[in-house]
């Protein structure tokens, strides 16, 4: 098969990923192919089982034209989402459901070149034990915190490389493409192919996490800025607090917004007495202690939505911000903390109303994630549909394996 007629397939398959449903006509026009050709690529794609002819769209007043779908369990993708705290791994059908137990890891993010070699190993451990083989796989998706060069590969703030990039050295270990990006814009690209910023022009994602991520949808697209960094949200300098922040710096946004910040005034209310049925704050388990706290405001526990509600208004007065700059339609809050959304709406909404000018905020909307914590996770395995149009060739050597005196630091995490 030649070059060319690879490419031509892959991008049926990558435009029926996103679209879900298709007609020829569509696929020719998304393609930017002929029709006769098109419709040669969708029967060969039919022929092999790729493809699905699933039968004629709704009629509107002419020949109803036949619809395409891909065949859900044709191929598969490995997502990979990362925190500072957690590793999430799942092999994904091409419905964006995952079809074994999502794998939850302890995997610290430092620049420890072993923790690369153990996440490699924990990532073959869930093909091996899913039973999908390698060869119908696409690739792998992987979101992380940090400053990340998806062209390169390169994370510089998690995860270093003696040589060559992230990417590279997971493909050789795991014999598989692996493309890594920024959590936040992964979790801003889930939205906008599959969730509430779907069709949206101008969106802002915000991803309430440890820290306060942000995605960017501009004019329809992804915005990632001059070399990939852009949206660092968590980082503005919007509080004269004296709070050292992650990133070294003082009084950033994330000192005051962020559900680590939610969990610290938590335990150092229990200290002071106060009354509240969330009470489970382990030391080391920042898991264990956030869920304690969301169970408890969704339950109606005051102490707890106040809490909550603190960090809301603090996160509305960044938005204020992002809405003065770029003027976007929406707002839409996702990633872990969305599962609270309804009780950080109001106190965004009320800091909006205080801090913006109401002209440029009267049609700004807030909406509430419906993909949630999973957002990440479908942003990992869209990201290895954004790069299926070309063949990603894997290097057949393997890298040299880390000591396995680091092995101890993985931990495995009850779902």
């Amino acid at each position: 098969m030649t070059e060319k007629k690879k490419t031509y397939r892959r991008q049926i398959i990558r435009e029926l990923y996103f679209a879900r449903i298709l007609s020829c006509a569509e696929l020719s026009l998304r393609i930017n192919k002929s029709l006769p050709l098109t419709t040669k690529m969708l029967n060969e794609l039919i022929r092999e089982g790729s493809v699905d002819e699933i039968g004629y769209a709704a009629s509107t007043g002419g020949r109803r034209p036949a619809m395409y779908s891909l065949k859900k369990n044709n191929f598969y993708i490995v997502s990979v989402a990362m925190d500072q705290f957690v590793t999430r791994i799942a092999i994904m059908d091409l419905e964006n459901n995952p079809v074994t137990k999502i794998e939850k890891i302890e995997l610290p993010l430092t620049k420890d070149p072993q923790s690369l070699g153990l996440l490699a190993e924990r990532i073959n451990d869930v093909i091996k034990q899913s039973g999908v083989p390698k060869s119908k796989i696409a690739g792998i998706g992987m979101g992380m915190p940090g400053f990340v060069d998806v062209r390169k590969g390169v994370n510089y703030s998690f995860l270093e490389v003696s040589n060559g990039s992230i990417s590279e050295y997971l493909a050789e270990r795991i014999q598989l493409p692996v493309f890594i990006d920024n959590d936040s814009s992964l979790i801003a690209l889930a939205e906008l192919r599959f969730g509430a910023a779907r069709g949206s022009q101008n969106a802002m994602i915000v991803n309430i996490g440890w820290g306060i991520g942000l995605g960017m949808v501009l004019n329809g697209e992804l915005f990632r800025g001059h070399n990939g960094f852009a949206s660092e949200f968590s980082h503005i300098p919007l509080f004269s607090n004296g709070k050292l922040c992650s990133c070294g710096k003082r009084g950033c946004l994330e000192t005051e917004s962020s559900l680590l910040v939610v969990i610290e005034k938590a335990r150092k209310g229990l200290i002071q007495g106060k009354v509240t049925v969330a009470t489970n704050l382990p030391e080391d388990h920042v898991e264990q202690s956030l869920g304690s706290i969301v169970k408890a405001a969704l339950n109606g526990d005051q102490y707890a939505i106040e809490l909550i509600s603190e960090a809301g208004y603090n996160i509305g007065r960044g938005v204020a911000i992002l809405i003065h700059i770029l003027n976007p339609k929406e707002i839409i809050l996702s990633g872990r903390g969305s599962a609270v959304g309804k009780i950080l709406h109001a106190p965004i909404q009320q800091a909006i109303n205080e801090h913006c000018i109401p002209k440029l905020s009267a049609h700004t909307v807030i909406q509430i994630s419906e993909l949630g914590y999973d957002a990440e996770l479908i942003g990992a395995a869209a990201l290895v549909m954004e790069n299926y149009e070309k063949e990603v060739e894997v290097k057949a050597r393997p890298s040299k394996l880390p000591p396995k005196n680091g092995r101890e630091k993985l931990i495995s995490v009850k779902s």
